[in-house]
């Protein structure tokens, strides 16, 4: 077996330009596909670190059974009450992996600053347990000015742009006014503790984050409308949504589970379009790889007619010749991958260096253009483009090996 690799490897060096010309289209194509993949890699962990972090979504957030049906029409009654709420805070804090499980209600009504008005939708929350959820994210989104604090309930954090729009600063007064779960209009006064940038367009002009005692108040109610669940691996999401649904269930507590995925729409519809970029961009190299491979071995059968009729005259059997070309495109799939890797590697540390910025469609501020090495990934494509390279040599090797062997010999 060592003298056919030999003579495969010496086969596929003999007409050096040709070759090169199809190792640097693979290795083109290998390096395009590894460099975007470890583009929407990257993409994929900022989506989910801030969908679990950014957006405070957690990992899991739990809703009473028809909360997602009927909540928004009746939600006095597919709320928590406060009992039932410390009842599955604890239970499921009791379970291994969760970091924490925490109340939140979600209001919107008007924000004034006394002059000019807007529509909000405001985060109730736990401060000390928001800045858990927040940790590590704040770096990428800081308040500019205080936080929320426990100690200060009627105290909220306003989305810049909103901000702007009403002219609010850190330390400024104003007034919210919404809808109870009974009808009536309330109204409470605001103290501006800071503004950040919610990461989004379409909801820096809108958003706040408030307290969860404040949002109750200002719905006037003691329950809360979702508990969410930090777990410290995001990998254990689906099989701790399974075991916390058997174990309120089994406690009388009926409840639906959403995942952080399912909740955010952004993710789901980012990844399915990159998604689909990646098999249109991995469908274009695998034409490449195949017609490069097709080409050059079908130049090579072509120029070496006499030498396959000899050795078929010499005895090698039709298997023989057909292993000999596909297994120089095994290998011309082989070379190709590792120019791949090394012009990957090279792209990568020059992007590296550099740390480009750009600006995606919705989003407000630049972001880093980073791809990351995945050295997995790199194993399976290289072990791909030799199946596709042997697999394309196979049309002109079986060609190769039904030639009869008198006019071999005799081809001009």
């Amino acid at each position: 077996m060592i003298k056919w690799l030999k003579l495969a490897i010496r086969n596929v060096l003999r007409n050096k330009r040709r070759s090169l010309v199809t190792l640097m289209a693979i290795g083109v194509g290998f390096a395009a596909v590894a460099l975007f993949y470890g583009y929407v890699s990257h993409i994929y962990f900022g989506l989910r670190v801030s969908a679990i972090r950014g957006e405070g979504l957690g990992n899991l957030t739990i809703f009473k059974a028809g909360w997602n049906e009927k909540g928004k029409l009746e939600p006095d009654k597919y709320m928590f009450s406060q009992q039932d709420t410390a009842r599955i805070i604890k239970l499921v804090t009791a379970e291994k992996g969760v970091v924490l499980a925490t109340p939140q209600i979600h209001v919107a009504g008007i924000v004034t600053n006394g002059t000019s008005s807007a529509i909000f939708i405001a985060q109730g929350v736990v401060p000390k347990d928001e800045m858990i959820i927040r940790d590590g994210w704040a770096q990428f989104r800081p308040v500019h000015g205080k936080t929320l604090d426990d100690h200060v309930s009627y105290g909220v954090e306003v989305g810049q742009d909103l901000g702007a729009y009403l002219g609010f600063k850190p330390g400024a007064d104003g007034v919210v006014m919404a809808t109870t779960l009974d009808g009536q209009m309330n109204a409470m006064d605001i103290l501006v503790q800071g503004l950040y940038d919610t990461g989004s367009d379409a909801t820096n002009d809108k958003y706040m984050r408030c307290t969860f005692e404040f949002a109750q108040s200002l719905i006037n109610t003691t329950a809360a409308e979702r508990i969410v669940v930090l777990l410290k691996d995001w990998r254990q999401t689906e099989p701790t949504r399974a075991k916390l649904q058997k174990i309120l269930t089994q406690a009388g507590i009926p409840v639906e589970i959403k995942t952080w995925n399912e909740l955010s729409l952004f993710y789901s519809k980012v990844r399915s379009m990159m998604d689909m970029i990646f098999l249109f961009l991995f469908g274009i190299v695998l034409v490449i790889v195949v017609m490069s491979t097709v080409n050059t071995m079908g130049m090579a059968v072509l120029e070496r007619t006499k030498e396959i009729g000899t050795l078929r005259a010499l005895g090698l059997k039709r298997r023989g010749v057909s292993l000999i070309f596909s297994l120089e495109g095994g290998f011309l799939g082989l070379f190709g991958s590792l120019i791949g890797i090394g012009l990957h590697v090279l792209v990568w540390a020059v992007i590296k260096i550099i740390a480009p910025t750009y600006t995606p469609p919705g989003i407000s501020t630049p972001v880093p253009l980073v791809v990351d090495l995945v050295p997995h990934f790199l194993l399976v494509l290289v072990i791909c483009l030799i199946a596709l390279s042997w697999l394309a040599a196979i049309i002109p090797a079986r060609r190769a090996a039904r030639q009869n062997v008198v006019e071999a010999l005799g081809h001009v």
